[in-house]
């Protein structure tokens, strides 16, 4: 992909034309200024403030405009090219890849029909004629790239009248150049290893694979998301029956092929199953329209307000069914956050994060225990989330309104049944982290290639993304999964989410018993 030049970057503001003392006197106006303009704001509004929280409110405000005049900006440019006259394509012949990777070894595999088969004319029993029908189909060996040039074998009887061909063995990809090896190693390179497709051909090259075409490859992705979207829908249908969910949303960015450019993953996990969904939307209807048919009740999140409505809109209906209404468990992680961003210009928020240290400890102590024994445990911290509500309780007068501290104890006291949920259900989690790291592969992906160019990308990414991260949660090797699942769908098979594969595989391993 084409880089910009960045050296070339002009970076000037207007300020470079006053002196050192005109910028200082600005400076003091401005300060001036923000000063007398907060004094009015809170005035009108009736709220009285001491000067040191006046003060305090102005340093940040003046930061924020520091940052803002005096951040770094990027003035990127790159000349518009002259549009191409348009050319009546022409289609040309499609190489062979012996022809089209010379330098690649051939491995000849040859299928025969073991016995004969017999005439449909005579009935006779044909015999081998020499003759093959070949086809080729470009693989890859553990990073050693061949051509697999497959022959079979054309049957003819001594009627002379009918002649039967080897049948060709069921692929991916019907007619592909690529084999089936080499469409599991490209889809499993980007959205597990997350290699982008250009990355992808550069390796390729280095390996001594010349002017691999990119687009091919992104074209193979999207046929093997179609191929294993029977997994997708009982990676869907294993989220719908749990009764605790996760859910989290990250934005997505439609490069082309939509109007809208701000698109969004939204992801909804349990401790075995991860479903993705893209949308060109962060309403909550999108989470409403999981939750109404789900077994969920409960919905770990943050304090997004889409998941509020989502739980009300679901609920509304789930109690037209006679169903089990959903209850909202907040993200402790989030309310930690807040006072672990302040820590250093804010000494009160060492007793908040000392209180939180010490809850991790016993939830990580709770880990692998019995229901009863998590309760127990948990029952422990009661007495901390008590003491920093009481805390942030005395605290809260203190501080002004938009202040980054007074936004910590805020988002603690305002979400605190919602934070301490968890004491009273074993099965539900101190904080939502488990989501959000299923969305981390598709964060760091979208920094290498940006986004999807079509509609069709993005739900290729949601369901390669879907397999790959339940691989991850139940432990299992995607590259043995995903291989085992192609075998089966093409032997026409009963398809398999990563965890029956684990199953089955235990269970396989277990029954053995080797002989005496």
């Amino acid at each position: 992909m084409e880089q910009l030049d960045l050296s070339s970057t002009a970076r000037s503001t207007k300020l470079d034309q006053y002196s050192r003392d005109e910028l200082v006197k600005r400076y003091e106006v401005m300060r001036d200024e923000i000063d007398r303009l907060v004094k009015e704001n809170y005035e009108l509004r009736q709220i009285q403030m001491s000067d040191e929280q006046l003060r305090l409110l102005t340093d940040e405000q003046l930061e924020a405009l520091r940052e803002a005049m005096y951040g770094a900006s990027s003035e990127r440019y790159k000349k518009p090219e002259p549009k191409p006259k348009e050319k009546v394509p022409t289609k040309p012949r499609v190489k062979r890849p012996s022809e089209r990777y010379p330098n690649v070894p051939v491995r000849e595999v040859h299928i025969t029909i073991d016995p004969a088969p017999d005439c449909k004319v005579c009935e006779r029993q044909m015999s081998d004629s020499g003759m093959t029908e070949d086809s080729e189909q470009l693989t890859v060996i553990p990073k050693k790239y061949e051509i697999v040039r497959t022959k079979r074998s054309i049957y003819r009887c001594q009627c002379q009248s009918c002649m039967t061909t080897a049948p060709v063995p069921p692929r991916i990809v019907d007619g592909s150049t690529y084999s089936d090896e080499m469409i599991l190693d490209v889809v499993l390179s980007k959205y597990c290893d997350l290699i982008p497709i250009e990355r992808y051909v550069q390796m390729a090259s280095r390996s001594g694979l010349m002017d691999l075409p990119p687009n091919s490859l992104i074209d193979l992705t999207h046929k093997y998301a179609f191929f294993v979207k029977e997994v997708y829908r009982m990676i869907r249908s294993g989220v719908l029956q749990s009764r605790v969910m996760h859910a989290d949303e990250t934005p997505h960015r439609m490069l082309e092929g939509s109007e809208k450019k701000s698109w969004y993953l939204w992801g909804f996990s349990t401790q075995t199953h991860c479903y993705l969904e893209v949308h060109d939307t962060r309403s909550g209807d999108v989470a409403s329209d999981i939750l109404i048919n789900s077994m969920c009740e409960m919905l770990v999140t943050d304090v997004f307000s889409g998941y509020g409505k989502a739980t009300r809109i679901a609920n509304i209906e789930r109690q037209k069914m006679n169903k089990v209404l959903i209850k909202n468990p907040n993200c402790n992680a989030h309310a930690r956050r807040y006072f672990f961003k302040v820590r250093n210009h804010y000494k009160e928020s060492h007793f908040y994060l000392d209180h939180y240290h010490e809850i991790y400890l016993l939830n990580k102590e709770s880990k692998g225990k019995p229901p009863d024994e998590v309760l127990k445990l948990r029952e422990q911290m009661r007495p901390r989330y008590e003491a920093m509500k009481l805390q942030a309780l005395q605290e809260l007068p203190r501080y002004p309104k938009g202040n980054q501290f007074a936004k910590g104890l805020s988002y603690f006291f305002d979400n605190y049944p919602g934070l301490t949920m968890f004491l009273n259900d074993a099965e539900v989690p101190i904080d939502n982290n488990a989501q959000e790291r299923l969305l981390r592969s598709h964060v760091v992906g979208r920094k290498t290639w940006y986004g999807t160019h079509s509609e069709q990308g993005a739900e290729t990414a949601a369901i390669l993304f879907s397999i790959v991260e339940t691989c991850k949660l139940n432990g299992v090797n995607p590259r043995e999964y995903f291989a085992d699942l192609t075998e089966a769908i093409l032997n026409r098979q009963k398809a398999f989410t990563p965890l029956q594969w684990k199953d089955n595989k235990q269970a396989r391993y277990t029954s053995f018993s080797p002989p005496s």
